[in-house]
């Protein structure tokens, strides 16, 4: 069956026949997620990656492609680094250079990586997960502002060039962030979400909940 490439909100799949590829810098935080997968009759494999380095993410999702099958969906969202949460004015050149890297570049190198596989396939999602600061840049987390933005925008130019080939590029902004009490930013409630979002949908941007 087609791969899945995911990170920290796993859509349902369960059920679904899809095989499950998680990614992160430690392999034994990806191996005990995929080993509670498997418990569940889900195939999934760990990989060791650090989306920064754009050579070992590259391998990575080959590897993944060559063991599980070829890669139908994406779902970028890594967890930004605490540097990329600093106010604006103490914020350097050296952490917004990061924070692009994590963000923006780390999502096209991704997408670069599986997009020929998509094609081949004749379809494919790729999902693009960001918090509000997304859409309306806070002083108070400059680099996330800054980078997600960034993402925001490369993504969006995909999804306009890639859907007459049949692959769906969407982004869920989180508002509120995963978890803390709000019924639909609970895990379970953001899975189905973004099931939605891949089963049924053809826009662009969904938000979890309403920007104030």
């Amino acid at each position: 069956m087609p791969a899945r490439i995911t990170g920290r909100t796993t859509p349902t799949y369960l059920h679904e026949g899809f095989n499950v590829a998680l990614l992160s810098r430690t392999q034994e935080h990806v191996d005990a997620l995929a080993a509670e997968l498997a418990s569940a009759g889900i195939a999934a494999r760990g990989y060791a990656t650090d989306v920064r380095d754009h050579e070992s993410l590259k391998t990575a999702l080959a590897q993944a492609a060559d063991e599980l099958g070829p890669i139908e969906i994406l779902q970028y969202s890594p967890v930004p680094s605490k540097n990329y949460l600093r106010p604006v004015l103490e914020t350097t050149s050296e952490e917004l250079r990061s924070a692009l890297e994590f963000s923006a570049l780390g999502a096209a190198a991704a997408m670069n990586a599986v997009l020929p596989g998509m094609r081949a396939l004749g379809r494919g999602t790729a999902l693009f997960i960001n918090g509000s600061s997304a859409v309306r840049p806070n002083h108070n987390y400059a680099g996330t502002s800054a980078a997600f933005a960034a993402e925001s925008a490369y993504a969006q130019m995909l999804h306009d060039d890639l859907a007459p080939e049949g692959i769906h590029v969407a982004q869920l902004i989180i508002p509120l962030g995963i978890g803390g009490g709000d019924p639909a930013h609970e895990p379970a409630a953001l899975s189905e979400t973004l099931w939605r979002i891949y089963g049924g949908g053809t826009g662009f941007r969904t938000f979890v909940t309403p920007l104030d």
